[in-house]
Order: structure tokens, then C-alpha cells, then sequence
């Protein structure tokens, strides 16, 4: 765990400190899932690579995680590690980031992959099922780029068919990762599962939002160029909402406090991301110490049976 702790701390900010939260085995499900994730972002946010490259990354990925579900004997594993090693040493030295933590993580393929092989097989297919539709998408949208790498979204559905690819999926796959083994939760389950896209893909417009100028600069275009922006914080509103009463009813229905912080803090400095940002445009963001008085807030009101999320007064009366 201690590996895969260093690869998340270089590779996520707001991950890195609310996965933490998470009581076991979730925690490491969790974990496992996101850095996944993560290198499947990494090939579709490589703009400056080849289309096909990317493309043909993705796919190769999607094959490794599906490969180790496979009937095992000792010539298919090593396989698979031997696979999985030309790949990863291949992908380092080739995808063009900048970034040393995402390129680490890529030389650290193998290993993540050796600790998803070893999840339980319950939740070893909600990971692999959710994270392989998530590649699987990105190569589409990755398709969609012109012959410089640049996309272009064409229309608010655009936007949010391109946000429920990359992170309403995965709030499909944490909700049914949240149920495993949690009977407790099987009456609001319904209820967590209906919410569960909204709740990504409010994080997610948050983020595009938050990282619009930059994101151009890159060759990403995520705001479509008729659609304006208030339109797209207002659909970011009411995603924040939706995520709100997703947590509120964790909480109600007596989650572990570990489970529920998860979940709200990613929601309050979303809330608190979004209001800078709409005031100040583009690139701004929360303070550092902004972030550790929302951590210490949360963790009072968790102690003191508050509510763990209040959505600000002058977004919610809107």
C-alpha cells in the first residue's frame, strides 16, 4: 500500500486527500481504481502524441485488465506480467507528459495491475467493467480529434456525454464499490445509484470550468464554442446539489464516517472551487489553507452529527 500511496500523492490532489478517509477494503479498491483511471487519462490527455497512438494505448489497456480475469495457469500469468512490463516501459518512454508523477505512475503500470489482480473477484469486475467503458470512451473522443490533436466539442450535450465518459462512470463504479458488503445501505442504494452520474459529472465541470484557458492552450476545448458559460455553471449547480443529497443520505443511513468524509470533501471544495472561479474566471482557485479549514470544518461537523455538506446559500437559492 505504501507504493501506491507515493503514486497517488504524485498523480491527484483532492484524491490523494480524501481516499485516505475510506475504511478498508474500500480504501484500497478505491485506490486501485483511481490510479487506473489515471493512466487511462493520461494516453487521452496526451494531445501532442498521435491520434492512432492513443487510441492504440487505450485499447492495450483495456486488453491488460481484461486479460487478468482470465483463466489463470502459470504460462497466462507470466504472460500477462511479461505484457504487461513491454507495455508500461514502451508507454513511459513514449507518451509525451510533463508531468514526473504521471510518468511514474506509467513506468508503475505492472505493479498497479499486480494489485488490481489481487482485488476480490467481486470487486476486481466492477472495476475492470467500469474502467475499460471509461478507455473505451476516451479512444471515441480521442477519434474525434483533428490531425494536431485538438478536440472540439460541438454542444452542451457534447460536454456532458464527454463528462459521463470520463467521471460519471467512475461515480457509477465507486457507488457499487460503496454497496459491496454494506446491507445497510441496500435501502438507499436506489437512491445513490440514481445520483451517482450527476455527482461526477458536477466534479468534472468543475475541473473544465476551474482549467478552461489552460485546457485551450493544450488543444482542449471542452466548452463548446456556442454554449455559454453561465449555462455551463448553472449544470454544474444543480450536479453539486444532486452530490450533496448523495452524501447527505450516505450519512443518513448511518455510513461509516470515513465513507461519508469521502464523499463530502470532494463536494465542499467543489462548491468553494466554483465560486472562485465564477468570480474571478479562469485558473483561479482555492488557497492551500483554504483547503485545510474545509478538511478541519468537515471533520468537526462529522464529530459534532452535523450535516457533512451544506450547499452555500447564495448557489442553493438560485
Amino acid at each position: 500500500m505504501a507504493d501506491l500511496d507515493l503514486l497517488l500523492e504524485k498523480t491527484s490532489r483532492t484524491f490523494a486527500l480524501s481516499i485516505p478517509l475510506l475504511p478498508e477494503p474500500t480504501r484500497r479498491e478505491v485506490m486501485i481504481a483511481y490510479l487506473l483511471f489515471r493512466i487511462a487519462d493520461t494516453f487521452e490527455d496526451s494531445s501532442s502524441w498521435p491520434r492512432e497512438s492513443r487510441i492504440e494505448a487505450l485499447e492495450q489497456f483495456c486488453g491488460l485488465l481484461q486479460r487478468a480475469d482470465s483463466p489463470a495457469d502459470a504460462e497466462h500469468a507470466d504472460h500477462w506480467a511479461s505484457e504487461a512490463k513491454r507495455l508500461a516501459a514502451y508507454w513511459a518512454a513514449e507518451t509525451p507528459v510533463s508531468d514526473d508523477g504521471y510518468r511514474e505512475l506509467l513506468e508503475d503500470t505492472p505493479h498497479v495491475l499486480d494489485e488490481y489482480a489481487g482485488l476480490n473477484a467481486e470487486a476486481r469486475a466492477l472495476v475492470c467493467r467500469h474502467t475499460v467503458r471509461t478507455a473505451l470512451g476516451m479512444a471515441g473522443f480521442v477519434s474525434d480529434t483533428d490531425d494536431e490533436g485538438r478536440l472540439q466539442l460541438q454542444s452542451l450535450k457534447d460536454l456532458r456525454d464527454y463528462c459521463y465518459v470520463v467521471a460519471g462512470i467512475v461515480g457509477e463504479m465507486l457507488t457499487e464499490l460503496f454497496l459491496l458488503g454494506r446491507s445497510s445501505l441496500a435501502e438507499t442504494a436506489p437512491f445513490l445509484r440514481e445520483r451517482s452520474r450527476a455527482f461526477g459529472e458536477g466534479l468534472q465541470l468543475v475541473n473544465i470550468l476551474k482549467d478552461s484557458a489552460t485546457d485551450i492552450r493544450e488543444g482542449r476545448a471542452y466548452i463548446p464554442a456556442g454554449v455559454d458559460r453561465s449555462e455551463v455553471f448553472s449544470v454544474a449547480r444543480r450536479d453539486l446539489e444532486t452530490a450533496s443529497e448523495y452524501t447527505l443520505a450516505l450519512q443518513g443511513a448511518g455510513a461509516e464516517e470515513g465513507l461519508v468524509a469521502f464523499n463530502a470533501l470532494p463536494v465542499r471544495l467543489a462548491w468553494a472551487t466554483l465560486d472562485r472561479v465564477e468570480r474571478e474566471g479562469p485558473g483561479a482557485k482555492i488557497s492551500r489553507e483554504e483547503v485545510w479549514e474545509i478538511v478541519a470544518d468537515l471533520h468537526q461537523s462529522l464529530e459534532s452529527n452535523r450535516p457533512a455538506v451544506v450547499p452555500p446559500v447564495s448557489h442553493a437559492t438560485r
